[in-house]
């Protein structure tokens, strides 16, 4: 398998799972506060969004370069 085969199939793959889950969240810790020996943390939750263009262009950019790289000159 070629590395261009590879990358497409990655970008399928990463644009399906982005137009299913529509993002991703994750935890964060932070000290909010620190006294001496005694440390207060909180922990955060983060959100990312993926917009739906960005799942659409990585499938239509993916299932376009398997194509083409399916192609012999």
């Amino acid at each position: 398998m070629n590395m261009i085969r590879l990358i497409a199939i990655l970008l399928l793959v990463g644009g399906t799972i982005a137009l299913v889950y529509g993002g991703f969240s994750f935890t964060k810790d932070t000290t909010a506060l620190k006294l001496g020996s005694i440390e207060l943390s909180v922990e955060e939750k983060e959100t990312i969004n993926v917009p739906i263009w960005a799942g659409v262009g990585a499938v239509a950019i993916g299932g376009l370069l398997l194509l083409l790289s399916g192609r012999k000159p």
